[in-house]
């Protein structure tokens, strides 16, 4: 993997975690998701003036992936609602890779190298070490199992959807832009009905709407802008290097507790992805 397309990966991968970590932090998930959805598709229109379109035949491709996506950050807010952000992110983005890799290769025929293999396998291991250390300490929660691994599978379907939609495109970061921007009121719509007076008054927060949209709207950006550059797989396995990050911001800032399983895990991670930088 070039290096310009790992570190631009791994930069992304932290403002994923810093997003994720606002909506952990937030008294109330759903209505911040949404918030910093609306963010980000408020960013993404003020840039839309200035970039390229997407091509015609990435449009069907993004439309699947608003869907996705409404799923997806439901699923997110629900799994924090009662899980630590070190176990339920972890959790959800550990499987997520191993699935994609799969996908990629009966679809695409985007067979990974060995190394590039073990640089996957690697990730997902740690990231899930990390997931396990939270239901060894007892902070198992099964509502926070069931969203976070149904998430995985989300996540590992947009990933694939938006790798081709992207390629397809010609201007990921355009497709990325019309993404959010779409996402965004169908998003808002579906929570209405359950959280109106919430959503309502949530606007009120507005400059951690902005910030948080700032970081997904960047981080998912980068993310698609690489998987025009590397295979899909690689991608998307060292994007979740993200849970790293997540572990980090988890014990500085909320308080969550760092235990030697957890630093082991760290490693584990940062083995696989020195091995896909490899590949």
């Amino acid at each position: 993997m070039p290096l310009e397309v790992l570190l631009a990966v791994l930069f992304g991968a932290l403002l994923h975690a810093g997003w994720n970590a606002l909506v952990r932090a937030a008294p109330e998930k759903l209505p911040d998701t949404v918030l910093i959805v609306c963010g980000a598709a408020l960013l993404g229109a003020v840039g839309l003036p200035f970039l390229e379109p997407p091509a015609s035949a990435s449009w069907p491709w993004l439309a699947a992936s608003v869907l996705l996506h409404v799923g997806y950050f439901a699923a997110v807010a629900s799994a924090y609602r009662h899980g630590e952000l070190g176990f339920a992110y972890p959790l959800m983005r550990g499987t997520a890779p191993v699935l994609v890799t799969l996908a990629a290769a009966a679809w695409l025929a985007e067979w990974p190298s060995a190394t590039g293999a073990g640089g996957i396998a690697l990730v997902s291991c740690g990231i899930l070490l990390l997931a396990h250390d939270g239901w060894r300490r007892g902070r198992l929660h099964r509502h926070t199992v069931r969203f976070a691994l149904a998430n995985a599978g989300v996540i590992a379907a947009y990933t694939l959807v938006d790798g081709i939609g992207a390629r397809l495109s010609g201007q990921p970061f355009a497709y990325t832009a019309w993404l959010f921007v779409l996402t965004a009121p169908v998003l808002f719509a579906a929570a209405l009905p359950l959280h109106g007076s919430r959503l309502w008054s949530g606007w009120r927060r507005w400059p951690r709407g902005l910030l948080g949209g700032a970081c997904t709207l960047a981080a998912y950006a980068l993310a698609l802008w690489a998987m025009t550059r590397a295979p899909l797989a690689l991608v998307a396995a060292l994007r979740e290097t993200s849970a790293v990050f997540a572990l980090l911001l988890g014990t500085l800032w909320l308080r969550e507790p760092l235990s030697r399983s957890r630093v082991v895990a760290v490693g584990v991670v940062a083995a696989g992805a020195m091995a896909i930088r490899l590949a």
